[in-house]
C-alpha cells in the first residue's frame, strides 16, 4: 500500500522523521508574513501553488526578503531580494557551503543547539569543506552571493525555509532536506511564527493520506509497522489478533511495478492514481500493469491506467462526497457534498465497504449506501481519532460546526497548533536530530551521446497527469498542445525554431512535442510538464530511487534533442488519441 507521496514528497518526510520526529510543517505557509527572511527553494509556487504564492507575495510587498533558490528561474523571481540559480544537481553542495559560512562566521544559536538538538559536532566538522570558494564552481552561485545569503538567513528575526519537489525527487533527496533541516538546527530559526520548515505539499489531501498510513512501513499517524506496540493499537481498532498484522514494511510505488514486472505481484487495485503517466520509465510501468493477473482501477475518468485494467468502478469526484481533506499547513478541512452522482458512479467509501461485505467482512455497522455515506464517514473519523492522537481532539461536530481544524490537537476543546517544536521536539529523546549530507551525483549523467539534461515537472493550466484539466475545454484551448521549455541560446544550437516539432529522447525512449524558448530554463536543460499524455515525458525518465525514500529522481537526467519529429504534425490532440499508445505498450 503506497500513494503518490512516493512520488513527490517521500525523501522530505524521510529526512523530516529522522531528523524532526514529524513528518508535517512546522509552520503555515501564511507565516511567511511574520517572516524577515523567506527562502524558496525547488519550488515554483506561482505554478504549482498559486494561493501559496500569493502569501508570498504578499509578504514581499510588507518587507519580507524572499530568497529563491533553483535551476529555473521562475515568476517568483520578480520578487525575490537574491535569485541563486544554481546548477542542477548541486543542492547538497550549496546548502552545505551556506552551513559553512554560518558554522565559521559564528552565526550559530549556540543556545538553542546545547538545548534542543544532537548531533552538531558530526555535521559542523562534515561542512567544514565546503567553502563557497569551493563549491561555487561547483554550483555556479558566487561565493559572496553563498556568503550574503548565509548571513542574511541566519541574523534575520524570523526565516522560514519552503521547498517543493526540486528538492525531493532526486536520489539525493533525503540528504537535500537534511540540509535544510540542519540550516534551520543550527540557527534555531524553528519553533517561532515566522520561522520553521514547510516542505510544501501539492495534492491537496497528500498530508492527509500520509497521516492516515498509506505509506507502506507506517501505520496511522507515522507509527512504524515493525513497533509491536503500534501494531497493537491498530489491531485491537480493527479487531484483529496482533500477530495477523505483518511486521515488514511493504513495496513502494516504483517497487510494486518492479514486482509486477518480474511476475512476483498478481494483483493491483489502484484509486485515484494514474501511473501510466505518472510513474518513472513509464513504459515498464504500463508493461508491468498490462501483465498482472487482475488491475482494478476505481476513478472519476477513464485514465490511461484505466484503459488498461480488466475492472473499472466508477468513483466520485470531490464535490460528490462527504469527507475530510488535511492541506500542506495540517488543517483538516471538512468538504460537503454539493452534486449528486452521475450516472452508474458511486461514493469511494461505498465501494470499499459493498467489497469488503464480499469478501466476508461485517462492515455493516458503517451504514454506507451508494449516493450518501455522511454516517460511515462519520464513524471513519472516529476510527481515526482512536489510532491517531494527533487528530484526537477533533470531533467530527466540531468540523461539522467549525469547518477547518489544525492539528496537533490532542485533547477534544484543544484550539489546535499552527507552530510546533516550540519547546520540544518529538523524538524520543525530545530534540532533534543533525545529519551530515555528502555530494553524491545523480544517477544518470549527461555525457557525449545525451548532452543535455531533463527536468520534468507541472504547469499552470493542466494538473499533474492531466486526467481532470486537459478535459476542461478551456484549460485545453489555452494550453492545447505538448511543449518543451528550452533557453533561446540552445534552440538556436539545436537549430530548433520556437514552435517546431523536436524529439527529447533518453536511454529509455523519446517522445516528440514543441519547442517553447523560455529564458528561465538554464541552458543545457530541458523542463517538460508531466501532463502530457501524447508526449507521455515520463517515458523518458530514470527510475534510480533515493535509497532511503526510495522516491524516483524525476528531476535529473540525460536526454538528447533533435529537430523533427513524428506523429504529431497535425497539432490536433486531445485525450481520446493517446489511448492505441496505452494499449500498445
Amino acid at each position: 500500500m503506497d500513494h503518490c507521496t512516493r512520488l513527490c514528497h517521500a525523501s522530505s518526510v524521510a529526512a523530516l522523521l529522522e531528523g524532526i520526529g514529524s513528518g508535517a510543517v512546522s509552520n503555515p505557509v501564511k507565516d511567511v508574513a511574520q517572516a524577515e527572511v523567506v527562502i524558496v527553494i525547488g519550488a515554483n509556487p506561482v505554478v504549482n501553488h498559486p494561493v501559496a504564492a500569493s502569501f508570498i507575495k504578499n509578504a514581499v510587498r510588507q518587507g519580507t526578503k524572499l530568497i529563491l533558490m533553483d535551476p529555473r528561474r521562475t515568476d517568483l523571481s520578480r520578487h525575490a531580494h537574491r535569485v541563486l540559480q544554481f546548477r542542477p544537481d548541486t543542492d547538497v553542495a550549496l546548502l552545505n557551503a551556506l552551513m559553512h559560512v554560518i558554522v565559521e562566521e559564528g552565526l550559530v544559536d549556540a543556545d538553542f543547539i546545547a538545548a534542543r538538538t544532537e548531533g552538531y559536532e558530526a555535521l559542523r566538522d562534515n561542512v567544514r569543506a565546503f567553502s563557497p570558494e569551493a563549491m561555487a564552481p561547483v554550483c555556479g552561485i558566487e561565493a559572496d552571493t553563498i556568503r550574503e545569503v548565509a548571513r542574511l538567513y541566519a541574523t534575520s528575526r524570523a526565516s522560514m525555509i519552503l521547498w517543493g519537489m526540486g528538492i525531493s525527487q532526486h536520489v539525493h533527496g533525503t540528504d537535500n532536506a537534511r540540509c535544510l533541516i540542519a540550516l534551520a538546527l543550527m540557527t534555531g530559526q524553528i519553533g517561532r511564527p515566522g520561522t520553521g520548515l514547510h516542505p510544501l505539499r501539492g495534492q491537496n489531501n497528500v498530508q492527509g493520506a500520509s497521516d492516515a498510513g498509506l505509506i507502506p512501513m507506517m501505520y496511522p499517524d507515522y507509527h512504524r509497522v515493525s513497533e509491536p506496540w503500534a501494531r497493537e493499537l491498530v489491531a485491537r481498532a480493527w479487531g484483529v489478533a496482533p500477530d495477523r498484522l505483518d511486521p515488514d514494511p511493504g513495496l513502494t510505488v516504483v517497487e510494486v511495478m518492479k514486482a509486477a514486472l518480474a511476475g512476483q505481484l498478481k494483483g493491483l487495485y489502484i484509486m485515484g492514481e494514474n501511473p501510466a503517466m505518472s510513474d518513472p520509465d513509464a513504459d515498464h510501468a504500463r508493461q508491468a500493469m498490462a501483465g498482472l493477473e487482475m488491475l482494478v482501477v476505481q476513478d472519476i475518468f477513464l485514465t490511461e491506467t484505466a484503459c488498461l485494467a480488466d475492472v473499472v468502478l466508477p468513483a466520485s469526484a470531490f464535490a460528490e462526497k462527504t469527507g475530510t481533506f488535511t492541506n500542506t499547513d495540517r488543517t483538516v478541512q471538512m468538504g460537503r457534498q454539493a452534486l449528486s452522482l452521475p450516472g452508474q458512479a458511486r461514493q469511494d467509501l461505498w465501494i470499499l465497504t459493498a467489497m469488503a461485505q464480499q469478501l466476508g467482512l461485517d462492515w455493516s455497522t458503517y451504514g454506507a449506501t451508494p449516493a450518501d455515506c455522511r454516517q460511515a464517514v462519520a464513524r471513519v473519523f472516529d476510527e481515526m481519532r482512536s489510532v491517531m492522537p494527533s487528530i484526537g481532539g477533533i470531533t467530527w461536530q466540531r468540523l461539522e460546526r467549525e469547518d477547518a481544524v489544525t492539528y496537533p490537537c490532542e485533547h477534544e476543546g484543544d484550539p489546535g497548533e499552527h507552530v510546533v517544536f516550540t519547546d520540544h521536539f518529538p523524538r524520543p529523546s525530545g530534540r532533534a536530530r543533525f545529519v551530515p549530507a555528502d555530494i553524491i551525483p545523480a544517477d544518470e549523467r549527461p555525457d557525449a551521446e545525451y548532452p543535455l539534461v531533463l527536468i520534468t515537472g507541472r504547469q499552470l493550466e493542466h494538473w499533474h497527469t492531466g486526467s481532470m484539466t486537459r478535459r476542461s475545454a478551456v484549460l485545453d484551448a489555452i494550453e492545447p498542445d505538448p511543449v518543451a521549455l528550452v533557453h533561446p541560446l540552445q534552440l538556436e544550437r539545436l537549430g530548433i525554431q520556437p514552435g517546431e516539432l523536436m524529439t527529447v529522447a533518453t536511454r529509455r525512449g523519446h517522445v516528440s512535442l514543441y519547442a517553447r524558448a523560455d529564458e528561465g530554463t538554464p541552458e543545457g536543460a530541458v523542463f517538460v510538464a508531466f501532463c502530457w499524455a501524447e508526449a507521455a515525458i515520463n517515458r523518458l525518465t530514470n527510475p534510480a530511487l533515493d535509497p532511503v525514500a526510495k522516491i524516483p529522481e524525476f528531476k535529473y537526467c540525460a536526454v538528447k534533442v533533435t529537430r523533427g519529429g513524428e506523429a504529431l504534425a497535425d497539432g490536433s490532440f486531445g485525450h481520446g488519441h493517446v489511448m492505441a499508445d496505452v494499449a500498445v505498450a
